[in-house]
């Protein structure tokens, strides 16, 4: 059986983490997260795979190639114009010529959900499961096992049952999908809804884990989640008086100096110089060639490639994209704020800074929690951030 892996979305409510890459390639503990996707497809079995790209598409196929290192054929179809999950899917249609898998490449799954979907009877099948926010997502209504409605992001619902966007699908799909775009129909959830009388759609309850990626503060939760599933080793060097409480993991060529305090779940990759005297607290992730100045403090936060946090910095929730530069005294801390995203406002319990790519901080600088600041900021000595800073803004 084949897999279809939609992975052409660019993931606008994810700016600025996604100005540079798909969101399909947003790390969370040092992975994209696509290749958590191909990991479930291969741990049970399923070796070929359709990516369906588009926006930045070099990023994935320069980082997959031809699957190989991954156990796995991966061939390309390219999406052009970003029309939807269903026209996407489309794009597909050449490739597969019997039975197949169609999987989100913006979500971090278990191998569980793809095997309870493989252990499917014949025929049309939908993944779903049980959410406590139901209305980010198509509320799917059962009778007897069978699909009989989708309502996708009903505003009110008593409904806590979903749609995962992971489906078991027959060739004859295709035929429905050309019906539906031909009425300007694009959205997977909104053909199938539409043809449930037709397709008789069977529901899978999976009892896997599933995340999805939409607003760049899940890039947090995600990572948290993510570290559970990873190996953890120590293969960089940890000088003396260094405590390492927990699963922790150091790649190689990295230094962890003198009296720094790490309590997993935490991942650090390749070619890292931490402290001395830095505490890293639990469901934080470091990228390659991460400088961390000494008396820093983070705690639950993603910092990715090439960053240089002066000393004393103190970031809590934040999300920290390539090649931010910082000097002393980089300061936010978390806590309640109100952000907003493509002109919707999000009440969030706990929260710090969200940067983009090469942005640069002077000394001394504090950010307030709920601040997401562009790509290529740059921020002046003793700054005070807040609110929202568009990409290449400068802060005197």
């Amino acid at each position: 059986m084949k897999a279809v892996v939609l992975a052409a979305g660019e993931g606008t409510r994810l700016r600025p983490f996604t100005n540079s890459r798909p969101k399909v390639m947003i790390p969370v503990a040092n992975r994209p997260i696509l290749s958590y996707v191909v990991q479930a497809l291969v741990d049970n079995g399923i070796r070929e795979i359709v990516f369906v790209v588009g926006y930045k598409r070099e990023r994935i196929m320069s980082y997959f190639g031809d699957g190989q290192v991954f156990r796995a054929k991966i061939e390309y179809v390219v999406q052009e114009k970003q029309l939807g999950t269903a026209h996407a899917l489309l794009t597909a249609k050449d490739k597969v010529h019997e039975e197949f898998l169609v999987l989100a490449g913006d979500n971090i799954i278990d191998a569980r959900i793809v095997s309870e979907l493989l252990q499917a009877k014949e025929g049309p099948a939908m993944a779903v499961a049980s959410s406590e926010m139901p209305s980010k997502y198509g509320v799917v209504g059962q009778e007897a096992g069978r699909v009989v409605s989708i309502v996708e992001k009903p505003t009110t619902t008593s409904e806590k049952v979903v749609s995962t966007g992971m489906y078991r699908l027959t060739p004859e799909t295709f035929v429905v999908l050309e019906e539906a775009a031909s009425k300007g129909i694009m959205a997977i959830t909104h053909v199938l809804g539409a043809n449930l009388k037709r397709m008789h759609l069977r529901a899978v309850h999976t009892t896997g884990k599933w995340m999805d990626v939409v607003y760049p503060w899940d890039i947090i939760k995600v990572n948290s989640a993510a570290m559970e599933w990873e190996g953890l080793s120590v293969q960089g060097t940890v000088e003396d008086n260094v405590v390492l409480k927990g699963p922790v993991s150091v790649g190689p060529g990295s230094r962890i100096r003198s009296g720094c305090y790490i309590e997993g779940p935490v991942v650090i990759g390749k070619g890292c110089d931490i402290g001395p005297n830095v505490t890293i607290q639990a469901a934080t992730s470091i990228g390659d060639a991460v400088v961390v100045g000494p008396y820093s403090h983070i705690t639950e936060s993603v910092i990715m490639n090439h960053v240089n946090l002066g000393s004393q910095a103190h970031l809590s929730h934040c999300v920290i994209d390539d090649g931010v530069q910082a000097g002393p005294g980089l300061m936010s801390a978390a806590s309640e704020a109100n952000l907003s995203v493509e002109r919707e406002i999000f009440a969030l319990k706990r929260i710090g800074m969200l940067v983009g790519q090469n942005t640069s901080f002077g000394s001394g600088v504090t950010v307030e929690a709920g601040t997401i600041v562009g790509s290529e900021c740059r921020i002046g000595n003793h700054g005070r951030v807040r609110g929202n800073l568009e990409n290449r803004s400068i802060v005197i």
